[in-house]
């Protein structure tokens, strides 16, 4: 594996574990049993998210100063790549990967395949804890385009605003976790399993981008210095966790997203905002 030769190789990548299952406890216990060995256990929930009211979402983005702190913690300093993993196919790893870019970090990767490509290729692993290095890093918000509930119900107009749950929960048969049952008006329909293979990586490019193209989305748009001018494609999920993994295969695919982190777990807790149901762009 290209990661394996590459820490032979190479002192300044940092890798992160960052497993994380909704529902399930925090993944440090199965760090501890077996990980990439150098890689540092990231918690998603207390290191990737904030902590609100409901009308905040499930996973709001951390203030910048608990983040670099966190970052500080796992060793990064501005010099690093940084490498994220998971073994769930990259849907929690995902958050960190978008994360660390939108804080300023150089070079983020996910690491396609996951932990269960590490494992396929017969690679060691470790276990207990990894001592990580005293980090430096320098992080500031604004390098990729972020929607908030006003941004993401416009661009449902104007653009193409994907829904990267599941589509039983887009269209509002079930909904077990939020307050309400349905999809931002104007969404479409993108459940962020069909990325993947079936053994867990991402579909090539040119297979992503015809998805996304069939979906409506275009190139037009354009990002300045971090600073959205103009964006045609937003992405949302349940608590803006898996919308960084549809932001992951959008970027593969050659697009620039916006990601809204409130996501329906923010929408549905907001009075006054709409909610739709079923599936108007289905086929007839």
């Amino acid at each position: 594996m290209e990661l394996a030769t590459e820490l032979s190789e190479r002192s300044d990548i940092r890798v992160l574990d960052v497993r994380w299952k909704l529902g399930d406890p925090p993944g440090l216990g199965e760090y501890r049993a077996g990980h990439i060995p150098g890689a540092v256990y990231v918690d998603l929930d207390t290191e990737l998210a904030g902590h609100g009211e409901p009308p905040d979402g499930r996973h709001p983005l951390p203030g910048i100063a608990a983040l670099q702190a966190a970052a500080r913690r796992w060793g990064l300093t501005d010099a690093d790549t940084v490498v994220v993993y998971d073994d769930l196919g990259g849907m929690s790893a995902a958050r960190a990967w978008w994360l660390l870019r939108h804080a300023g970090v150089r070079e983020v990767l996910l690491l396609d395949g996951a932990l269960a490509a590490w494992r396929r290729a017969g690679l060691p692993l470790a276990t207990g804890d990894e001592p990580a290095p005293a980090g430096t890093v320098t992080l500031s918000y604004g390098s990729l385009p972020v929607l908030d509930a006003d941004a993401a119900a416009r661009l449902a107009r104007t653009g193409v605003l994907l829904d990267a749950r599941a589509a039983e929960r887009y269209r509002g048969d079930t909904e077990p976790i939020d307050p309400r049952a349905g999809h931002i008006p104007g969404a479409v329909s993108a459940p962020t399993a069909a990325n993947l293979t079936a053994d867990g990586f991402f579909r090539p490019a040119a297979e992503l981008r015809a998805r996304f193209e069939a979906l409506g989305v275009s190139d037009a748009g354009t990002v300045r210095a971090g600073t959205v001018l103009a964006s045609t494609v937003g992405v949302y999920c349940g608590s803006g966790v898996t919308a960084a993994h549809e932001a992951a295969a959008l970027t593969i695919a050659g697009f620039v997203p916006a990601l809204y982190p409130g996501s329906w777990s923010q929408w549905s807790n907001l009075p006054g905002r709409p909610v739709e149901t079923g599936d108007p762009h289905a086929a007839a």
